[in-house]
């Protein structure tokens, strides 16, 4: 006999009676009830030995393409289960038919299957990308049941594509696909089978307006992996992001570039991310911060823009980085440096489509306000890199070596940086301040 479980279509939470209000998110009318039948499940235990403490070198899949193999921790882990979420159009289709052609080649049996895109959808998308390979396979089906069997039936499948998990369902819940008892079953049934049988999965997610992958937030727990495909639908570069990653670091970004025929991996991305910056001149209101994504060092062009206003709340608006931090670093600018810009309107814009949460870019952020505030450049080819605390000290920070070689390749000559870093990197001039007073003297030529 089935069983009635209430779960909350919004966070996902299970109650045993039905109730008016969700107690865990506090959302009305959320409860809804779903008939569900018990799975058992035989497992056995395996004892942890000493030699067991290292993954095979087989047991990695390597896509040859050093953006991939960067975000997957070094390659693609033989069974685990990875999921991948994007805004709609972004290319997360593309990119998976692209990773699934890559291990075709190498002998590799894949099975993709689109809850939906038919057949013909998916033939047309290959042929545009030139993938014609035999080991993939092409399902167009919404069934859970049916995705199983298939690959029970031919049992050389080693990667299992599902786009997406919205759109896929289980028979034995009524709700819709979609729904939080939906996703959460489906993704735990597939989880479930792809380990025991050693499937490497890749689950596609959209995303909701707020950028969560849609579903409960514990899909994110039940897989080993999270990325994140990042864009603009108004250019042609994507970054794939990882967000969680049990084999690997996190934080880890790869870069690509969208292209008529399909994503084409970017090598240095800091090149595309400066732009004129790596030129011998420089323009009011734009600084460059040398950064760290997970392991790699990336150089990001901060660009501001101060105007004055005659309304009575200016504005203040932010593309790549955390309004937060700007009103936090506005306030120390007007306590600790007398720049006072309660009646200016306040833009700041990461270069590049990027977004950067790393507080090291606190020191880039005030030299580029600064520098729009004053009308005067900042000094050619000086990269930045700093925390700002609200006493207006200049905190150190990790990296700070792995981030002057990045400029240092670059072509920059001087970098200003906080004191006490231990830089041992002796290529490049640096200029080590205290506190944001002695940042403002240096741009303003008051030293």
């Amino acid at each position: 006999m089935s069983k009635i479980s209430y779960i909350c279509t919004v966070c996902g939470s299970n109650f045993h009676r039905w109730t008016g209000k969700c107690n865990v998110c506090g959302t009305w009318d959320s409860i809804v009830g779903e008939s569900l039948q018990k799975v058992q499940i035989e497992n056995s235990a395996v004892a942890l030995s000493a030699s067991d403490n290292k993954i095979s070198s087989q047991n990695i899949y390597s896509t040859k393409i050093d953006e991939l193999d960067r975000v997957f921790g070094g390659g693609i882990i033989s069974g685990s289960n990875i999921l991948i979420g994007g805004e709609p159009g972004i290319g997360k289709s593309t990119l998976m038919l692209q990773i699934a052609s890559i291990l075709a080649k190498k002998s590799y049996s894949c099975l993709y299957a689109s809850g939906e895109e038919s057949i013909d959808q998916i033939q047309s998308r290959a042929n545009r990308l030139c993938i014609f390979e035999s080991k993939i396979k092409i399902l167009s089906t919404s069934s859970l049941n049916n995705i199983i069997n298939i690959v029970k039936k031919d049992n050389e499948f080693k990667f299992l594509i599902i786009d997406s998990i919205q759109t896929i369902y289980d028979e034995r819940i009524s709700s819709s696909p979609g729904t939080i008892a939906q996703v959460r079953m489906c993704t735990h049934e597939l989880i479930t089978f792809t380990k025991q049988n050693n499937i490497t999965l890749f689950i596609l997610g959209q995303i909701t307006k707020d950028g969560q992958i849609a579903g409960p937030k514990t899909l994110e727990h039940m897989v080993d992996t999270v990325l994140y495909f990042e864009g603009d639908n108004s250019n042609q570069y994507r970054i794939l992001r990882t967000i969680k990653n049990r084999f690997g670091p996190t934080n880890e970004i790869g870069v690509f570039e969208m292209l008529k025929h399909g994503l084409i991996p970017i090598s240095n991305p800091s090149s595309l991310f400066l732009g004129h910056k790596s030129h011998n001149h420089s323009i009011i209101g734009s600084a460059v911060f040398a950064g760290i994504e997970g392991s790699r060092p990336i150089l990001i062009e901060f660009q501001s823009l101060i105007s004055h206003t005659y309304m009575a709340a200016p504005r203040r608006a932010v593309v790549g980085c955390d309004i937060n931090r700007l009103s936090m670093i506005i306030a120390v600018l007007n306590a600790k440096c007398n720049i006072f810009l309660g009646d200016k309107e306040v833009y700041l814009n990461i270069a590049g489509g990027l977004k950067i949460y790393e507080p090291a870019s606190d020191l880039a952020i005030a030299a580029s306000l600064i520098s729009s505030f004053t009308n005067i450049p900042i000094p050619p080819l000086t990269i930045m890199c700093g925390e700002i605390s609200l006493s207006g000290e200049i905190r150190n920070i990790y990296n700070i070596d792995l981030r002057l070689k990045e400029a240092y390749k670059l072509g920059f000559k001087q970098a200003i940086i906080p004191c006490n870093s231990k830089c041992t990197f002796a290529n490049i001039t640096i200029i080590e301040i205290d506190n944001i007073k002695k940042l403002k003297k240096f741009l303003t030529k008051s030293l």
